[in-house]
């Protein structure tokens, strides 16, 4: 059964989760708003993957006695160390509900939309760093490090978030949301790197040079505000972009206040700490 949520709201985006009793969903730490209150809240190292998000017994039942819960404990501990390693929060909340309908209201971090995906088992989603919101626990999170040349190259493709299993999982972007296929545009699309929101798994995820290294390759890598990549998605598949990014955000704030290190230049020369 697909979860019950809406996202209300417009250039700040939330959803509002009906929970069901016995069915639970979580979050990363930071974008939990608010609960009714038979809803019961529990914060837990890992999350569902990798014996992250599984209650042990006292006993070690249902984990292989001791054994277990020292693999699950590792586990844990690897899967949490593996998230700051990313740079992500090592901790999730987990919301349950065993009397009667709850609900639960999340929010992403910046102005803009939210996106529930459904899962079912067959395609995994990725998703750019700190995208991720809220998912039933039938959904797996994990870590999917972009390595390689794409990743140092990429910026934000170095690390992508990655979604596995059944459920619902909702996402958080900024700006405004476009929905494409590149099968539609000839099987490739070239975007900014921080234009990448998520994208279905069968999608390939590259970075490329903007132009050769001549007199126009130059000229789009420092006044074009690209900097030097661009990241390539290819193959048949859902893509999704937003509008705004958390660069163009953070130069604009800056501007505003008086600070913008950037000048005429574009993003070649930017001093912003990455």
């Amino acid at each position: 059964m697909t979860l019950r949520q809406e996202i209300v709201g417009n250039a700040m985006q939330m959803v509002v989760v009906s929970l069901q009793p016995g069915r639970t969903v979580y979050c990363e730490a930071g974008k939990f708003l608010f609960k009714t209150t038979n809803v019961t809240m529990e914060t837990r190292l890992g999350g569902p993957s990798g014996s992250g998000g599984g209650q042990p017994q006292p006993d070690g039942s249902g984990s292989g006695g001791m054994g277990g819960l020292l693999r699950q404990a590792m586990g844990t501990a690897m899967q949490a160390g593996q998230r700051v390693l990313a740079g992500e929060s090592p901790a999730f909340q987990y919301f349950t509900t065993r009397s009667g309908e709850g609900t639960v209201g999340f929010a992403g971090v910046l102005p803009g939309e939210m996106r529930a995906l459904e899962l079912d088992g067959t395609r995994a989603w990725f998703a750019e760093k700190d995208a991720f919101v809220a998912a039933e626990s039938t959904v797996d999170f994990g870590i999917a490090f972009q390595g390689g040349r794409t990743g140092r190259s990429g910026g934000e493709g170095f690390v992508l978030e990655k979604f596995t299993g059944r459920g619902t999982v909702i996402i958080a972007g900024a700006g405004n949301f476009i929905d494409l296929n590149p099968a539609d545009f000839g099987g490739r699309v070239e975007v900014d790197t921080g234009c990448v929101v998520a994208f279905e798994e069968g999608i390939r995820y590259g970075v490329q040079r903007v132009g050769g290294l001549n007199r126009q390759g130059l000229m789009n890598a420092v006044f074009g505000g690209e900097g030097l990549s661009l990241a390539t998605l290819e193959g048949n598949g859902r893509v999704i972009l937003q509008s705004l990014t958390i660069e163009s955000l953070a130069n604009a704030l800056r501007k505003a206040q008086g600070g913008d290190k950037q000048g005429p230049a574009g993003g070649l020369f930017s001093t912003n700490a990455q």
